[in-house]
């Protein structure tokens, strides 16, 4: 009979031992922590195939132009960029839908290509932070790398290939979800080679060449043989089940998103485009006229600039960037969703300070910003020179509004002198609920105009008072329409739920008019009061009533208008009223 002793050690007797091990020799800091077995029913997923459960992950559902709508609300320009970025990253999703819901083997077909997407254009034209809002939008896991980080092995830097091991990560470690992510990749332009195979162009040659197969498809191992956790995994599972697990992620339905500046491709573009239009009938321009040549840019000039040409056919979608003016910097910052502007008002509002712009300060500042030439980024910076004085002074006094006005952004310490010694009222009340008035006119403005679109994605009716609503509590909404109008719309989801509920509970048939649905979004913003707590209240006060009319006139549908709410026993007396002289 075997002995005790040559027995095999359970899991924490084996735990134990390691850590005691590790213990002596690297200190308490490393341990070993092996994670349970999943249980059959998790493991299952209740039964259902692999279709229905990668249908069921992935929640996108938008259409190009809903997801351009959304980031026209704070992308300001580059429409053409928009409409192809949107349009294909839409149509890679709902293509993957629509394959999966034909239950065939359609993802093996040959004649599949990924539409990856190359966006060009100058820093600080908003490239990053189109894909962060459609991120935010995506119900699939998103990774952002740099590319002057990678190396092709993977020894300096990063491994190309642990961006796809990050999807895993991201997405939880459910691997059908990931294999479905995300991957965006900056300043792609610093991995092209100049052409002279000499130190770094190869390592920048080998970088392109790594990603070829994750940008099309391969199967990537998510353990690394240098990463010591992963090997103690796998060591563990082979213990518990006596078979080496192979776990692997396919990047077949990946989207690979590259971005760069690319200076000096401009330059490549226009000498092909002058070559070409020598000859009998070309248009003739001057060669100092200023002129955009991105647009116009080709593989050809992309393969010239550096690239190979393999990795640049891996790219077939291609967004082109436009330069920012003065007039469009102006845009984004009155822009009522701009996060330049509310970012510096959440920093005043941490000390209790609540500021506001003027048109006349918002001009001036586009203007600074333009000349640093930075895009949008030169926003941040001029908009930092200017409050700063402010941010490092006021939270010391008893000032708690301000009004940026065009003497702060052109002499911020002046300005800030005299305010101190009260002669100026850009703290005044009376100054502030001007400027106030102004921006809260501008965006209604902006609500009016564009949020009709964006309500009906939600399946919102925007009433007068619903836009005022979102007007005068725009705080309260995190001064993001979008979420405003997603707010207001799960919302009146709730209030249908309840009446359901009422429904199924008392026998009565109910619906609110939209007057009255006004009133309680109102109540529930305004008085940050749960829904169904009003709703809940509205009821006890009209059921008694409701049904005693019920007995006489049967099953009938109730419709529950402002008055009912505000006057609930004049309401029941003239429904009662009316029953009468009906019969």
């Amino acid at each position: 009979m075997q002995s005790k002793n040559t027995e095999l050690p359970s899991q924490k007797e084996l735990e134990k031992e390691l850590n005691e091990y590790l213990a002596r020799k690297y200190g308490h800091r490393v341990r070993v922590i092996s994670a349970p077995l999943l249980e059959p029913k998790q493991t299952a997923q209740g039964g259902k195939s692999a279709t229905e459960r990668i249908l069921s992950k992935i929640n996108f559902d938008l259409k190009p132009e809903e997801l351009i709508a959304y980031l026209d609300q704070y992308v300001i320009k580059q429409e053409a960029a928009k409409a192809i970025i949107a349009t294909k990253i839409c149509t890679h999703f709902n293509r993957i839908k629509y394959w999966l819901r034909q239950r065939r083997n359609t993802w093996q077909r040959v004649n599949y290509i990924k539409n990856n997407i190359l966006m060009i254009g100058p820093t600080g034209v908003g490239k990053t932070f189109i894909i962060k809002l459609i991120a935010q939008k995506l119900g699939v896991p998103f990774v952002k790398g740099d590319a002057t980080k990678f190396s092709e092995t993977g020894y300096v830097g990063g491994d190309v290939e642990d961006l796809v091991r990050e999807l895993v990560h991201q997405a939880n470690d459910d691997i059908e979800l990931a294999q479905f992510g995300i991957i965006y990749i900056d300043e792609i332009d610093k991995i092209a080679s100049s052409g002279n195979m000499i130190g770094p162009d190869v390592s920048r040659t080998g970088v392109q060449r790594a990603l070829l197969k994750p940008m099309e498809e391969t199967e990537i191992d998510l353990k690394t043989p240098y990463d010591p956790i992963s090997q103690l995994e796998a060591i563990e599972h082979y213990r518990r089940t006596g078979k080496r697990e192979q776990r692997v992620i396919n990047t077949r339905h990946v989207l690979f998103i590259m971005s760069g500046a690319f200076s000096n491709l401009e330059e490549i573009i226009k000498q092909r485009l002058h070559r070409q239009g020598i000859g009998f009938g070309a248009e003739v321009s001057s060669k100092n006229q200023a002129k955009n040549y991105l647009p116009y840019v080709k593989a050809e000039d992309l393969i010239k600039y550096g690239f190979e040409s393999e990795f640049i056919g891996r790219l077939p979608v291609i967004a082109v960037f436009e330069h920012l003016e003065t007039e469009d910097l102006y845009q984004i910052l009155k822009n009522p969703n701009s996060v330049v502007i509310n970012a510096k008002k959440h920093d005043f509002r941490a000390y209790g300070i609540d500021i506001v712009f003027e048109d006349e300060a918002l001009r001036l500042l586009a203007e600074k910003a333009a000349e640093e030439g930075t895009g949008a980024r030169g926003l941040v910076s001029v908009l930092e020179k200017a409050l700063m004085p402010f941010e490092k002074t006021l939270p010391s006094t008893g000032i708690k509004k301000l009004v940026i006005t065009k003497e702060v952004v052109l002499n911020p310490y002046q300005t800030l002198k005299k305010l101190l010694d009260n002669k100026l009222d850009i703290s005044s009340e009376e100054r502030f609920q001007q400027a106030e008035a102004a921006q809260k006119e501008y965006l209604c403005h902006v609500i009016t105009s564009k949020g009709e679109t964006l309500a009906k994605q939600h399946n919102l009716i925007l009433t007068p008072r619903r836009i005022a609503l979102i007007v005068n509590a725009y705080d309260h909404f995190e001064c993001d329409l979008s979420f405003a109008l997603q707010e207001l719309a799960e919302l009146t989801r709730e209030i249908d739920v309840f009446l359901q509920a009422f429904h199924k509970e008392t026998g009565l048939r109910c619906r609110f008019s939209e007057e009255a649905i006004d009133e309680i979004l109102e109540k529930a913003v305004l008085q940050d009061k749960d829904i169904m707590t009003i709703c809940h209240q509205i009821a006890q006060n009209l059921e008694f009533g409701l049904k005693l009319i019920r007995e006489r006139m049967g099953d009938i549908e109730f419709e529950i208008t402002i008055e009912a709410l505000r006057e609930p026993e004049v309401y029941i007396r003239d429904l009662i009223q009316k029953t009468y002289k009906d019969e």
